[in-house]
């Protein structure tokens, strides 16, 4: 990386490395290595940052959900560590754009590949982690991964299963089964988007967009599963 490049993502996530290596290091996959002998990857920083992510998600969780049960806790950091949920965190911080990669990687859209762009995430933690120790890391985390998250009601993340939760939810008021429609596809073919649509009683409950159909639709899904149950506070409210 070059010192610009390096000040631009240093300044996004609020972090300036006294080891400066360390985060190009984070954001070099091992295609690059191949043409530079010299470069390190970011293999070994993603094993140490899935371990320090999953110590970091357990312990905000245990603190801000005193009420869980394990198994809740045990959901909710899984899916806050999927990697679905990390290359979205990277796609915030536009990581893509400073990835250091092989010809190869460059020619396929590595850039936009979810699963390198989830390492990129966990190689930057373990950087953060070793330059700057736990506070650091956690900021990162907690900045970028959790509040994002949880911008949606805490509940529906512990849910195993947001399409199996919507169906519950509408048969429990005997009302129509929900279904899944697909309203549009963008982007090529090795970084697809999927923006999908659930209704019920001919009626749109949400709409979300994801990196495949599955993805799209459980997005979807936690969209209705919120929508519905604001509506059901608003009308327990007016009932009095």
């Amino acid at each position: 990386m070059n010192e610009d490049e390096r000040a631009e993502v240093e300044a996004k996530i609020s972090h300036r490395f006294e080891r400066p290596e360390l985060l190009d290091r984070a954001l070099t996959h091992r295609s690059f290595r191949a043409r530079d002998a010299a470069a390190g990857d970011n293999e070994q920083l993603e094993f140490l940052g899935d371990a320090v992510l999953g110590l970091l998600l357990g312990e905000y969780l245990v603190r801000q959900f005193p009420g869980w049960s394990e198994g809740e806790l045990s959901k909710t950091r899984a899916r806050l560590a999927s990697a679905s949920a990390l290359c979205e965190a990277s796609r915030r911080l536009d990581l893509g754009r400073f990835l250091r990669l092989g010809p190869g990687e460059e020619k396929t859209g590595g850039r936009n590949k979810r699963t390198l762009l989830a390492n990129a995430y966990e190689a930057l933690l373990a950087a953060l982690y070793l330059d700057g120790g736990l506070p650091a890391a956690r900021r990162f985390v907690e900045q970028w991964l959790v509040q994002p998250a949880f911008e949606r009601p805490a509940e529906t993340l512990a849910a195993s299963d947001y399409k199996s939760a919507l169906q519950e939810w509408l048969q429990a008021r005997g009302q129509r089964l929900a279904s899944y429609r697909v309203v549009r596809e963008t982007g090529p073919e090795h970084a697809k988007r999927f923006l999908v649509e659930v209704d019920a009683g001919n009626r749109v409950l949400g709409r979300s967009e994801g990196a495949s159909k599955k993805e799209a639709e459980q997005a979807a899904a936690a969209c209705a599963l919120e929508r519905l149950r604001q509506e059901a506070e608003t009308e327990t409210l007016i009932r009095g």
